[in-house]
């Protein structure tokens, strides 16, 4: 039962659909109205009643295929056929027919066909592109339509332009392209032969011609070798002459064209003016004791058939060589060490070569004995030159310097060292050595500067001491103690493997006791053990397997003792204390690295409360009032109004709003409010809210903690206890009674 044709009764074939689009048909041409959208679909891109929509390109129809436009999909990509076609040749007598070889180029993109005919030496015919590249119609009846991708395949026949191609073969890319699309390429169509080409190579092989030049390829040898020369270094002795000596000379043997060249090694005050070269680059013959006229080498002979006055005379080129003059030069081959060189009568014999020389022969002829000749006495040592004593007068390096020239210079400093160690600063905590109480409690600050090996002291001031903290010694270079002032050696200064935990050292007559380090001073030198002996691992653990038994048994047996518990962990003072007891020849740094190599380390929590005091400090010195606009970035940024931002986000957004706050404070409160890779953004921008969350002020101390280049002056991460138990197995393989304590931590 048909329902009334009523509102509601019937379905709306408009629903869903959102293109309501109409397109255009009509247009103007050279100013007159005419139909131009034929082929265009009606309203919203559907086609009309009784209209076939017909693909524009043929790779990707549509609604299929790649997202990608064709012409940025397929750029630059282009099926190649090879196709031959024969046209008839009236009145003609030596071929009635013709077969043309062309290349048939498809381009992807844009669906464009263009033919190409290769070029053939004498053949007559104006050659090269025969079809320029465009969209070629099919014949008719089908003329409105265009050549795709589909209409390709092997052995068939192509009208393009009235005229017929046969297609035989394509390239291996157009041939994957035709398997990955599905279409089953047929096999390659043999091409006829051309009876006129057949005739013409004929012709050419029985053609002798009159001037049979030899074809000479010297390209290959150029490119092969070009820049590569060996070097000899050989001598002439020419002592039996009047006034004559022993001269040096270098040989130069070019690879790329087997031309050699000889320069003369002139000394100073030999009383010999310096000439360009002892033999420019040329071919060096073997047996010739004088030069040739100009034309007695030549690569042709020409044979004087007759003279005749009256028809002149005749010469042809003699194709046998019957006069020809043959010479042989010198080859790679006869260039070794200890070979005599006849270079025009001189006897030059080689006595050396250089590293790529010996490379060269080792590789292509497999010598491997490169014994220089001695053909001269070794130079007499130089007479030593004592450097006078230090007069005191600016540094021992400037003043040195002084001594070595007319012109003093200034001394170099190591630019590299500079460089690669710039902003290293090794901080020790220490302490006099003085019987003095009022100097014993004094606690200074050691900064050693890896760049220049310079050293700065600071002492911090405490109340009530009665003597002024700060600056204690100016940075510079100390020398050791125990050295003498005016002497001609250059002084020791103190260097960075002189300062470790536990070391005297002697400052201008003061004595100080390196107590501690920092935790980033203590990870460069294990970093960095193959510098710092007192922090290689390894050789600590060389001494301690070295001692011996009896004192191996004890401290089993003092590790046994101080953890009753069996938890595999006791005191780092403990293990201190028993290490410095029983004299195993380690230092206080070497036992502070091994407990640090088998320790438990806790890091310090970070005080959040002094964290946000400090913030607002830099931002109300600062005078920064953009915390509103930093909150609507904030909210902006956060599509999903959750409330929380990745950290590259917000740091992103500190940094774009150029929040004064130091890397190291601003890494510390982002750590603090993360919560896995997400920040609560409104907990940041609050906390560090000094105008609305006022915090309590903080002291200058505090502020220097999270300064730009402000390091903590304690150890950081603290050693507590020590897992001696892998201690036992590591070093002396003894297996603990207790149980693995590390699983259990």
């Amino acid at each position: 039962m048909a329902l009334p044709f009523l509102p509601g009764n019937s379905p709306n074939k408009q629903l869903g659909k959102e293109k309501f689009h109409k397109s255009q048909h009509f247009d103007y041409s050279n100013g007159v109205p005419m139909l131009v959208g034929s082929e265009k679909p009606g309203i919203g891109g559907e086609p009309l009643g009784g209209q076939k929509i017909k693909p524009k390109y043929s790779v990707y129809p549509t609604g299929r295929g790649s997202a990608l436009p064709s012409w940025l999909a397929f750029d630059k990509q282009a099926l190649c056929f090879e196709a031959y076609c024969q046209e008839a040749v009236p009145e003609a007598r030596d071929e009635t027919y013709r077969i043309r070889k062309f290349n048939i180029y498809f381009f992807l993109e844009d669906d464009t066909i263009q033919v190409v005919e290769p070029e053939y030496k004498n053949s007559g015919i104006p050659q090269g592109t025969f079809i320029r590249r465009q969209r070629v119609p099919l014949p008719p009846p089908n003329d409105d339509q265009f050549y795709n991708i589909f209409h390709f395949n092997l052995d068939q026949q192509m009208v393009l332009h009235s005229r017929t191609f046969t297609v035989t073969n394509c390239d291996t890319f157009t041939r994957n392209f035709f398997s990955k699309l599905g279409v089953r390429l047929n096999n390659p169509a043999a091409v006829p032969a051309d009876p006129y080409s057949n005739l013409r190579e004929q012709i050419e092989k029985s053609m002798t011609p009159l001037r049979p030049y030899e074809r000479r390829d010297t390209l290959k040898q150029f490119l092969d070798h070009e820049g590569e020369v060996l070097r000899f270094k050989c001598f002439w002795d020419d002592s039996e002459s009047v006034f004559g000596d022993l001269r040096e000379l270098l040989l130069h043997y070019f690879l790329a064209d087997d031309t050699i060249e000889i320069l003369e090694i002139i000394p100073p005050n030999s009383g010999r003016d310096t000439a360009a070269k002892f033999l420019r680059r040329s071919k060096l013959p073997k047996h010739s004791v004088q030069m040739k006229q100009p034309g007695q080498l030549t690569d042709r002979t020409v044979l004087n058939v007759f003279d005749s006055s009256k028809q002149g005379k005749r010469y042809i080129l003699d194709s046998l060589k019957t006069g020809a003059v043959n010479e042989d030069f010198y080859k790679d081959c006869d260039l070794t060490i200890g070979r005599e060189v006849s270079v025009w009568g001189r006897r030059l014999i080689i006595a050396d070569c250089d590293n790529f020389t010996k490379d060269y022969y080792r590789f292509k002829y497999g010598i491997e004995d490169f014994t220089p000749v001695q053909y001269k006495a070794p130079p007499a040592p130089k007479p030593p030159r004592p450097v006078p004593p230090y007069n005191g007068f600016g540094s021992e390096e400037d003043s040195l310097s002084s001594c070595q020239g007319l012109l003093p210079k200034p001394p170099q400093k190591d630019f590299h060292k500079f460089m690669e160690k710039d902003r290293n600063v090794l901080k020790f905590s220490a302490k006099m050595v003085t019987d003095d109480p009022v100097d014993s409690e004094r606690t200074f600050i050691i900064s050693f500067y890896l760049c220049d090996d310079s050293i700065s002291v600071y002492e911090h001031s405490q109340r009530n001491s009665g003597v002024l903290g700060g600056k204690f010694l100016e940075r510079s270079r100390v020398k050791k103690p125990g050295q003498q002032l005016f002497k001609s050696e250059l002084s020791e200064y103190f260097t960075a493997q002189d300062m470790y935990v536990g070391a005297t050292i002697c400052i201008n007559n003061w004595n100080f006791q390196l107590l501690d380090a920092d935790e980033y001073t203590l990870n460069y030198m294990e970093q960095h053990a193959e510098e710092f002996p007192k922090a290689n691992v390894g050789n600590i653990l060389s001494k301690l397997r070295s001692i011996q038994e009896e004192k191996q048994s004890e401290i089993k047996k003092f590790l046994t003792l101080s953890d009753p518990g069996n938890t595999g962990f006791i005191p780092y003072e403990s293990f201190r204390g028993l290490l410095t007891g029983l004299d195993c020849g380690l230092s206080e740094h070497e036992v502070l690295i091994l407990g640090r190599c088998f320790s438990e380390r806790t890091q310090p929590e970070a005080d959040v409360g002094l964290m946000l005091a400090v913030a607002q400090d830099f931002l109300k010195k600062k005078h920064f009032e953009e915390l509103p606009d930093m909150a609507r970035d904030f909210t902006h940024r956060d599509q999903q109004k959750t409330g929380r931002l990745s950290t590259k986000e917000t740091r992103t957004i500190c940094k774009a709003f150029k929040l004064p706050l130091p890397e190291t404070l601003l890494g510390g409160l982002l750590s603090v409010f993360a919560d896995g890779n997400e920040i609560d953004y409104h907990a940041f921008l609050a906390g560090i809210n000094w105008v609305e969350h006022h915090a309590p002020p903080v002291m200058p101390e505090d502020t220097l903690k999270f300064d730009v280049n402000a390091r903590s002056d304690g150890g950081g991460a603290t050693v507590k206890h020590v897992n001696y138990s892998s201690l036992l197995r590591d070093v002396f393989n003894i297996t603990s009674n207790n149980a693995d304590p590390t699983a259990a931590t």
